[in-house]
């Protein structure tokens, strides 16, 4: 009608828009700039979120990157510690090689100087021998020639060479005897009498033809030129096959009696630890007789029946635990008396530690029972049907303070009644 009337009139009249329309325009832009502003927000804090967390991770690496590093250099500094104790000890062990090869190549040149000078001393030796042996010879053979000197028998005088030779012949031998392992004694006791006769003659002849100085004088050089001699072989001799000097066999021997005393002073410590133990285990045996056959007189009596029975003369261990087990029954150390008590004393046992009603401990749970509270309600009885336990106000009535104490002060006598009597049991 309002338009008949607008179209009548001729006017103009502007459209005209429904307010609630425009308010639910009005709403959804206001809706879509909030859900807009709300989605941007969400991104902003996701972004951030996702800034954060990258955050975290790159610190997070960061620390695992130094925490990297530091056992990385931690390992190399260990390593190179292990390097440099075992340079170290390779510089350890190659001084104290090289200190063992220089000692054992001092040692060497040590025993080879003292080899040369053992070589040295010797060939002194040998050369001094024979050139004693030699000035010995040119002083007794005057003499000795002297003696067989005759104008008619002129060939008399070689005797003197033939004598001293001889012995010289012999003594080498005896060297020779020595060098390939023989027998030698007998050249060297050849060689000590042909001087003894050389000696004898020069001793004779001196007398007689001379004075006493020259007949001794020779004597002595015709004994002691093949003397020295045998002397220096008789070292060689040592020297090849290894025997003790006369100081390190009286050594010895002193050492082997100092020994044998001591193995017979212990001999006898022994045998006389033997004879006190072999007492000692005598009474002992006796004391055990006579203690089983006080405490024990028909097993005693039964054990020596048996002994006699099996050819022993005294009671062992084995026919004692027999005997034992035939009388008692048992074995040693049992008898039916003792397993008697036994059985009594663990019956006892077990009736105190036995729950007989009346004795059982009651542990009090709750001081306060409510079985005026409906069924299902958690507080009450459990019988009847289930009920889910939802409590209201003012569903119960409460419990009066004096009776709530009244019913604690009973829990509590109850429970100290009962930790008593634990006690007491």
């Amino acid at each position: 009608m309002t338009a008949q009337l607008d179209h009548i009139n001729g006017a103009a009249v502007a459209p005209r828009f429904d307010p609630v329309a425009l308010a639910e325009a009005e709403a959804i832009r206001t809706k879509a700039a909030t859900d807009a502003e709300a989605r941007r927000i969400a991104a902003e804090a996701e972004a951030e979120a996702v800034r954060a967390k990258a955050a975290a991770e790159a610190e997070k690496q960061t620390l695992a990157n130094k925490r990297a590093a530091l056992q990385l250099q931690r390992f190399e500094a260990e390593q190179n510690a292990k390097i440099a104790e075992a340079e170290r000890k390779a510089a350890a062990e190659a001084r104290e090689a090289e200190k063992e090869r220089l000692a054992a190549e001092a040692a060497d040149l040590a025993e080879a100087e003292a080899d040369e000078q053992r070589e040295k001393s010797a060939t002194s030796w040998r050369h001094a021998a024979i050139g004693f042996a030699i000035v010995c010879g040119i002083v007794a053979l005057p003499v000795q020639m002297n003696a067989f000197y005759r104008e008619d028998a002129r060939y008399l005088l070689a005797a003197p060479l033939v004598l001293e030779g001889a012995a010289w012949v012999v003594l080498r031998g005896a060297a020779a005897a020595v060098d390939d392992r023989r027998p030698h004694w007998h050249y060297r006791l050849i060689a000590w009498a042909l001087a003894f006769v050389a000696a004898g003659v020069n001793l004779w002849h001196g007398l007689t033809a001379f004075d006493t100085a020259t007949a001794a004088g020779t004597a002595i050089a015709s004994l002691a030129g093949p003397g020295i001699w045998d002397l220096h072989e008789h070292g060689r001799i040592r020297s090849r096959d290894g025997k003790p000097t006369w100081r390190q066999r009286w050594t010895a021997r002193r050492n082997k009696r100092a020994e044998a005393v001591a193995q017979a002073k212990a001999e006898k410590q022994r045998r006389a630890e033997q004879e006190a133990a072999d007492a000692a285990a005598a009474e002992k045996a006796a004391q055990l007789a006579a203690d089983r056959e006080a405490d024990f007189p028909e097993v005693w009596k039964h054990a020596k029946k048996l002994a006699a029975a099996l050819g022993e003369t005294t009671v062992t261990e084995d026919i004692w635990r027999q005997a034992h087990l035939d009388i008692e029954g048992t074995e040693p150390g049992e008898s039916v008396e003792i397993i008697n008590g036994r059985n009594n004393a663990t019956r006892r046992v077990l009736h105190a530690r036995s729950t007989a009603p009346g004795e059982t401990p009651v542990k009090v749970t709750k001081a306060q029972h409510v079985p005026h509270l409906p069924t299902g309600t958690g507080r009450g009885s459990k019988t009847g049907p289930k009920v889910r336990g939802i409590r209201r106000p003012n569903d119960a009535p409460k419990f009066v303070d004096a009776a709530r104490r009244q019913a604690s002060i009973a829990a509590h006598k109850a429970t100290t009644q009962t930790s008593d009597e634990r006690t007491i049991r």
